[in-house]
Parts: structure tokens; sequence; C-alpha cells
């Protein structure tokens, strides 16, 4: 029923295209009408002379033929008729008022429609839409039919899309492989190795590598050496890309290790506190945007692809309140006593898993990409940077440089480093160390809040969520160095970096151990970690 829609848009499109050009052609007429006669001799004759002319108005009709959505009207002119019964004459565009339940179709056969598919292509070749020609160029690519060979050298000579130049270039280098022509063969194995595509190692291989029973499957020694050539440098590609994509995605990995991490740096160094709890605020961030997300998409559809930026001060704020309301009522009675504020903490951790799940239920809750972070970029063949994970790559980096500046730049910032140094100290100058203690706990929170909402964009979201994050923040705080914002950002990038590079080889369970073994082993020689932790963590 789609495809027959369309059809008819396509027709009136054309019409309307052709009323402003100006009238049809006789020729193309004759030939439009010609697709109806009952003389499949004619049929055929009809199909072949809408190729030669070239033009992409005849798309319609002919795509009508192929899918035998066509039918002959009482006065013998082709209609384009749709699943429900709606019909269009082929060359004006005018709606059909008869029943069309009567009606005889074309006489088609296996050879009309053998004749007809490469017209088919070759006029969606000409088509003065550049996604049509596309997906064309997808479908010749394909096929690889050595019958299009000629209608491709005549579309490329006239083509100005580069997209589309690419991948009929690649077409006619698959049909060229087969070519008895040896400089033909050679240009096309050069263009399949230039093309950076691997999915055509598998065509160069059987020219480059030696036959099963001794000598070589291709016996010219010349087409053998381009293949080779070829081949490597697909392999060198392959490598290329695969450095790119492992560095890619493991610093976007890292950048939410960052987000997850930074809040735990901040609120450790402070005050030493093991906060096991510190999961469950990026949780809470990741709830708090679907929230928005829910609230945009039930009151203000229209403003629907827009929740993100509102969502980001609720996803602070809500953690950020939670966290000082923790540190006031629990956490500040514990402090020095690591092993009860573990225990604390990790209870604290389980009441609020429990209460989302009271609150959302415990299965997965979408929350959806908008269209401006959907989709990404191909820098070069086969390595695609996405938009949302570009997206929280530049969010991290905003949130440290932010970060750093209120601890580096403002009156809160120099109380944190003043009681992190010292605390004694620090209160003896009238510094308040309870409030600061309440802030920074709050601030850590709403931080790891960040997280959360950038965990939307990636993955799923539910009551556990923040579980499988405690670990990885507490080995960048340690690797990092405790209380050090560059130790954490060097960290989790490291971590990140580290991680993707050894998935491939080891899986992702046995490539989290042997990293979580090599940080066991770098503390062991270097306990204060990357970056020396300086303050009364170290005086004590």
């Amino acid at each position: 029923m789609m495809k027959s829609s369309i059809l008819l848009l396509m027709a009136l499109l054309a019409f309307c295209l052709a009323g402003t050009a100006g009238a049809a052609s006789p020729e193309f007429e004759a030939a439009i009408r010609g697709l109806t006669d009952p003389d499949r001799d004619v049929l055929i004759a009809s199909v072949q002379a809408l190729g030669e002319l070239g033009d992409a108005a005849a798309l319609p009709a002919l795509q009508a033929l192929q899918d035998d959505a066509m039918l002959i009207s009482p006065e013998g002119r082709p209609l384009i008729v749709a699943a429900d019964g709606a019909a269009v004459d082929a060359l004006t565009g005018q709606p059909f008022t008869g029943d069309t339940g009567g009606l005889d179709a074309p006489s088609m056969s296996n050879q009309v429609r053998r004749v007809l598919e490469p017209v088919l292509a070759q006029l969606a070749l000409s088509s003065p839409d550049p996604a049509v020609r596309r997906r064309s160029a997808e479908a010749l690519l394909a096929s690889a039919d050595p019958d299009m060979a000629p209608a491709i050298e005549k579309a490329l000579h006239k083509e100005t899309d580069a997209g589309v130049i690419r991948r009929l270039s690649l077409a006619l280098a698959l049909i060229n492989l087969d070519s008895a022509d040896k400089e033909r063969k050679i240009s096309a194995i050069q263009a399949l190795g230039d093309s950076g595509e691997q999915d055509q190692l598998a065509k160069l291989l059987p020219l480059a590598a030696p036959a099963p029973g001794g000598g070589f499957a291709e016996p010219d020694p010349d087409i053998r050496r381009a293949a080779v050539a070829a081949v490597g440098k697909l392999e060198r590609k392959a490598a290329f890309v695969r450095a790119g994509r492992d560095l890619f995605y493991g610093v976007s990995l890292g950048s939410v290790m960052l987000l997850a991490a930074l809040g735990l740096a901040i609120t450790f160094g402070l005050m030493g506190v093991i906060n096991m709890a510190h999961g469950e605020m990026i949780m809470l961030g990741a709830y708090s945007t679907y929230v928005v997300q829910e609230i945009f998409s039930r009151h203000l559809p229209g403003l629907a692809d827009w929740y993100l930026p509102f969502a980001l001060p609720l996803a602070f704020l809500v953690p950020c309140a939670v966290g000082v309301l923790l540190e006031r009522a629990i956490i500040r009675h514990l402090y020095g006593r690591p092993l009860e504020t573990l225990l604390a903490t990790w209870g604290i951790s389980l009441g609020l898993i429990q209460t989302v799940r009271l609150i959302f239920g415990a299965q997965n809750v979408e929350v959806r990409n908008p269209s401006w972070l959907s989709g990404g970029f191909e820098p070069t063949t086969g390595l695609i940077l996405t938009y949302n994970r570009i997206a929280i790559i530049a969010f991290a980096a905003l949130v440290v440089g932010i970060v750093w500046y209120l601890l580096q730049r403002t009156p809160l910032g120099l109380k944190v480093r003043a009681v992190t140094q010292s605390r004694s100290i620090a209160s003896a100058m009238g510094i308040f160390t309870n409030k600061v203690d309440m802030w920074t706990f709050g601030l850590g929170s709403g931080i790891a809040g960040l997280g959360g909402l950038a965990l939307t964009q990636v993955g799923n979201v539910n009551p556990e969520l923040g579980q499988g994050y405690i670990v990885d923040s507490f080995m960048v705080v340690v690797l990092g160095g405790v209380g050090k914002l560059a130790g954490t950002v060097a960290g989790a990038l490291s971590l990140g970096i580290v991680n993707k590079i050894l998935e491939p080889f080891a899986g992702a369970v046995l490539g989290k151990i042997i990293l979580l073994a090599v940080i066991v082993l770098f503390i062991q020689k270097r306990p204060q970690g990357i970056f020396a932790m300086k303050g009364r963590m170290v005086e004590s």
C-alpha cells in the first residue's frame, strides 16, 4: 500500500514537472502508451525506448509496471493504481474516475522484467533528486550487473554528487573486476583498494592469495601484484579505522566515567568518605532527565525535541539536594569512621534503588535521543562519529571546566582547598568546615547527576544504573590521585581508552579483570596515584 501511494505521488510530481518544463515529446508519449500494448515485443521496445530517451519522468510508470501496479484504461491508456483502488493517468496525472475492478493489466513476463530492471536503474541515475540517484547507485553496487556498465559510465560523466560518484565508481570497478581486458581489470583492482571499504577484501583476496594446491589462483603476475597492493591498502586502512574507533569510543567512555567519578573525587578528597551511594546519584540524574522528557512529551509536544537543555538543571539539583540531605542527616555523624560510613552509604544506596523502583518500576525506561543528537558523520570510510557521543565528550569537557573554575576561582573553591589541605587550620581561620562539607558533598552529588544525564544518551535507564559505575568511579579516583581534578581526568580517559582497546581481544569481562589487575600493580608502585594527593588525607 505504501509503495503504490508513493507511485501515485511520483506520478503527480512527474506530471507537474513536465508541465513546468513543457509538453512531453511525441516519442515519450508513444513509448508510455506502448507499455499497455498486448504485443510483448512492442512493450519491450517501449521500455527500451524510454531508456534511450533518458527522461526520469518515465520512472513512476515503469516502477508501476514492475510492481504490477499498472492497469489499462478502456481507452487503452496506462494507469498507475494505488492499493486502495485510486488511479491516475500515467501521461497526464489526471485522476481516473471509473471503476478499476474490471480493467486488464499489461502483459508481463520474466523477459520484460529483465529488460525493465536496467532501464529503471538507468533512469533513476538521471533523476534530479540526489537521494534517488544515491539509492540507484547503491542498488547497482549491490548487483554489479555487467549489462549496466554503459549506463554507469554515462552517468559518471554528468554526475556531480560526490557520494553518488563514489558508489558508481565502485560498482563499475566490481563489474570490471571480471573483465577480460587486463588494463581494465588492474584499474578496477586499484579502485577497490583506494576505496578503503573492507567489504572489498573478500573480492580481492582470491587474486592475491596462493592457490591451495600450490602456485597462485591468479596466473598473471601484474594482476597479482596489483591485488596484493590493494589488499595491503585495505588492511592498513582497516587498522587505522580500528585505532580511530577505539580512540573515539574510549574517549567517550572515559568522558562518561569522568562525569561519574568527578564528584566522588571531590568528596573523597575532602572528607575521606567512601560513598557507596554515589552511583545512585548518577541514577537520580538519569531519572530526572526521564521525567523532564515525559513532561515535554505529554504537555509540550512541540518542544519535545528540546527537553535535554531543560533537564540539565534538574539532573544537577535533584542529586545535589539528596546529597545535602544525606550529609546533614547521616554522613556528618560518621566522619573518621570509614567502616561505618561505608556500611551506611551502602544501606542508603539500597534504599534509593528501592524508592526509585517503587515510583518508576523495575523495568528499563526509555530516554530518546533528540533528533539533533541522532546519527553521525563519517570522516573516513568505516569510521562513524556519532553525534550523541561527541556531545558527551564536549559536555564532560564543559563540566570539568566549570568545576575547575569553581575550585580555583571562587570563595567556595578556596575554602574547599583549604579544608582539604588542613581541616584544623582552616577551622582556626574561621572557615565553617561543616558547611563546606555539606556544599561540597552536594556539589559532588550534583556532578554525578550530570553524569546520569549523559548516560541516558548512550544506555538504558533502570534503578540499578549506578551500580555499574561505582566500581569504575573508585578506580578512576584511586588511579588519578584522590582529590586531584587533573588526576581524575587523566585516570578516566586512560581507563576508557585502555578498556576499549582490550575489549576486542579479551572480551568485556576479561578486559575489565586485566584492567583491574594493572591498576592494582600500578598502585603498588605508586600508591598516591598519577597525581600525588595533598592535605590531611596524606597527613593522616
